[in-house]
């Protein structure tokens, strides 16, 4: 009669082995993310920055003045009724803030600023003293 020896730990439960039940695991991480609508993205930046960074992130205030800054540099054309009129031919949705201001003021001809909303109106102002040094190229 041949004789068993138990083994050590917890007895197996799964048929996967233990890499596979990990990959299993991190695709139905990565299945319930994209559900909740969250993406992860990687960034290179210097070490110092990254720090900073990693202790920013847990900092109450941190979203909302990341969304403040991102709606500060980066415009949504789909947002703004002009602005997706003149960007007919752009393929992206977002566009640099800079750039938007170069894109109202080389076809200002097309704009009828009587038909802008007052939110579209104010994002021009802001736009032309950001970066136009208040005044609008036309």
């Amino acid at each position: 009669m041949k004789k068993t020896t138990i083994g050590r730990g917890r007895p197996r439960t799964s048929l996967l082995t233990r890499t596979e039940q990990l990959r299993a695991a991190k695709r139905a991480q990565r299945q319930r993310e994209r559900r909740a609508g969250l993406a992860t993205i990687e960034l290179r930046l210097p070490v110092t920055q990254v720090e900073r960074l990693r202790a920013a992130v847990n900092l109450p205030g941190f979203k909302p003045a990341l969304d403040q800054f991102l709606q500060d540099i980066v415009l949504d054309i789909d947002q703004w009724p002009t602005l997706r009129e003149l960007a007919w031919n752009r393929a992206v949705r977002w566009i640099p803030a800079e750039e938007a201001l170069a894109l109202y003021e080389r076809n200002w001809r097309f704009v009828q600023p009587q038909q802008l909303t007052q939110a579209e109106s104010d994002l021009i102002n802001h736009l032309k003293h950001r970066f136009g040094g208040g005044m609008l190229n036309v």
